[in-house]
């Protein structure tokens, strides 16, 4: 059921004020949808929904989620609320399993007591654990070696379980690396503290690092660092879209690799910078960490096949845009 007079869907968006679900927020609303925002702020920023209807608070919060979900007739619901850092997650895994599963569940339960049948969930490549050779598809089994990959996979199993008992429809989709920003400059990564290497490459750029830390340069691989697939946040929230028409249009559920199946490795991606910011970029070689595959690339062939999506930005696009937002946002406050 579309609710909207001119056929586009309402839409709840929680974690709509972070990093990728203000991008979705963005773009949802460019494209006619009567969208909302459900985010408690405590990883996300309010200027980052740019106008958007915003409700502050917790999804285990029972009596906020009933009085939100019978006010407005949703037709459909889009999670990116979820704790990420994988190191984090070692070393804390109570609050990733309360905030990715406890939380996410009791947001479930309100979506089937309310008669929502439809989800869209930021899933992770994370699911894949230590896979073997060769670009990963989504026939691979599942064997998460961390707790966020854990509770990723155990909100996908719960989904299926979900889609058998209440008819709940879920589309899952797997990110491999999400880099990159919007390219009007207006919205980009702003983790506290920074974890994710593009912006670690680009503070090290615009003189607010020192160095970036090259983990390893004696693996398997063509310059001996580990080799990854980055995917531009445009290109993730554009799969969204489709992922979301699908479901409207009463497809059924599934779950989709995202990267732009090319891979590159870390010194790769620090001559891209050098190239785009024009600046030299200090490294330093570190021992390897545990658990780094030497390649992790996606096969989003299913993708391409199902939903129609292939990515249109490459790795110096992703790099470009992300540079306009640092220089933006933090480069011009040091003059």
């Amino acid at each position: 059921m579309i609710t909207e007079p001119g056929g586009k869907a309402r839409v709840l968006v929680v974690g709509g004020a972070g990093y990728i679900g203000s991008h979705m927020v963005k773009r949802l609303t460019r494209s006619g949808y009567a969208v909302t925002v459900l985010d408690n702020l405590s990883r996300g920023h309010r200027d980052a929904v740019m106008g958007a209807e915003l409700v502050v608070g917790d999804l285990g919060d029972r009596a906020l989620l009933d009085r939100l979900l019978s006010s407005t007739a949703f037709d459909a619901v889009m999670h990116f609320a979820a704790l990420i850092e994988v190191g984090e997650s070692v070393r804390d895994p109570s609050a990733f399993y309360h905030n990715n599963v406890v939380q996410t569940l009791a947001l479930m339960d309100a979506m089937a007591r309310h008669g929502i049948p439809r989800f869209v969930f930021s899933s992770t490549a994370a699911v894949y654990g230590m896979p073997g050779e060769g670009d990963l598809d989504e026939t691979l089994p599942c064997d998460p070696i961390n707790p966020y990959g854990n509770t990723k996979y155990l909100v996908e199993r719960a989904l299926e379980d979900y889609r058998r008992a209440y008819g709940m429809q879920a589309i899952c989709l797997r990110y491999f690396n999400a880099a990159g920003a919007d390219p009007d400059g207006v919205l980009g990564e702003r983790h506290e503290p920074e974890s994710h290497l593009i912006p670690l490459v680009l503070q090290a750029a615009s003189g607010r690092r020192e160095r970036i830390d090259v983990f390893g340069d004696d693996y398997p691989t063509a310059d001996g660092t580990c080799v990854r697939d980055f995917v531009h946040v445009e290109d993730l929230c554009r799969a969204h879209e489709l992922a979301l028409e699908r479901l409207l249009a009463e497809g059924e559920s599934d779950v989709f690799n995202l990267g732009c199946g090319v891979g590159y490795s870390v010194l790769e991606l620090i001559r891209t910078a050098r190239e785009v910011t024009g600046r030299e970029i200090e490294i330093a070689i570190c021992p390897r960490r545990p658990g780094d595959p030497d390649r992790l690339v996606a096969s989003i062939a299913k993708a391409e096949r199902a939903l129609g999506w292939a990515p249109t930005h490459d790795l110096r696009d992703i790099v470009a845009h992300a540079w306009q937002f640092e220089h933006r946002h933090f480069l011009r406050r040091q003059r």
